[in-house]
């Protein structure tokens, strides 16, 4: 019997950090994340891009995160719970529903449209056995199985023009989530914002890029302080090898199961 998977718990390195466009304009940076786990070796993580063109898109993103994580926390989600497909669904579709009440109730006590809070939303839950992802908007979540297989759970929704993405906002938004579940022995997971899509997906053939996530899996498996690796993983975001490819806000979740 392997008693590693029971015992392997997730380790976590996240951030979100303010594009140099953003920078240069003195803006705010749009992206939120937030993540936890809960009993029972679940995980869930949820990122967030405020839209550029929405003046309280940074709170849109914040509420949307919190309020996702929080649906999910609340309801004391078990393994066991999840090895049902109609539970996972049901439980990324709330916190859809919940996020998007949240953001819209937000705007109207700011006496904003909701629009003015307009932003994307990816909700990832993982166990050992499974991940599930619910996506609005442009971004990515993937998955690595134990056997090195790496999947493209989402992929951008970038709507029919350049720049264009559907919002948790918009009116389409529940009706066009992308939604799904990868039964394997989950190794490791990742969410990150679109700033970053250029350099982690092969858009030629619609493909997470292996030479980008391997060394991020690879260091968070191996990382033993929270508080440095988090430092590296600024770092690494503000490098200049980030920055030359992109300009835009950028958030990078990355999990590992580590036996340690």
């Amino acid at each position: 019997m392997n008693t590693s998977k029971q015992i392997a718990q997730w380790r976590v390195v996240a951030a979100s950090v303010c594009g140099t466009s953003h920078l240069k304009n003195k803006q705010l940076c749009q992206d939120a994340h937030h993540w936890q786990i809960l009993s029972d070796n679940v995980l869930v993580i949820a990122a967030a891009d405020g839209a550029g063109s929405a003046s309280q898109g940074k709170v849109g993103a914040m509420v949307a995160v919190e309020t996702a994580i929080e649906s999910i926390s609340i309801k004391q989600v078990t393994r066991k719970f999840l090895t049902d497909d109609t539970n996972v669904r049901s439980l990324l579709s709330e916190a859809m529903v919940a996020a998007k009440k949240a953001v819209e109730d937000e705007a109207a006590a700011c006496q904003k449209q909701p629009q003015d809070l307009a932003t994307t939303l990816i909700i990832l839950v993982a166990t050992p056995e499974v991940v599930a992802v619910a996506q609005i908007g442009d971004g990515l979540a993937v998955a690595k199985d134990s056997m090195g297989n790496l999947l493209a759970l989402t992929m951008p929704d970038s709507g029919e023009y350049i720049n264009e993405t559907t919002f948790l906002t918009s009116a389409s938004a529940l009706d066009t989530a992308q939604m799904r579940l990868w039964r394997e022995d989950i190794i490791n997971v990742g969410v990150l914002t679109d700033g970053l899509q250029m350099l982690a997906l092969n858009m030629v053939v619609s493909e997470p890029h292996k030479p980008f996530f391997f060394p991020l899996f690879e260091f968070v498996a191996n990382s033993e302080d929270k508080t440095v690796a988090k430092e590296q993983l600024v770092s690494f975001l503000r490098s200049e090898r980030i920055t030359q490819r992109t300009d835009d806000d950028l958030t990078l979740i990355i999990a590992a199961l580590s036996d340690s």
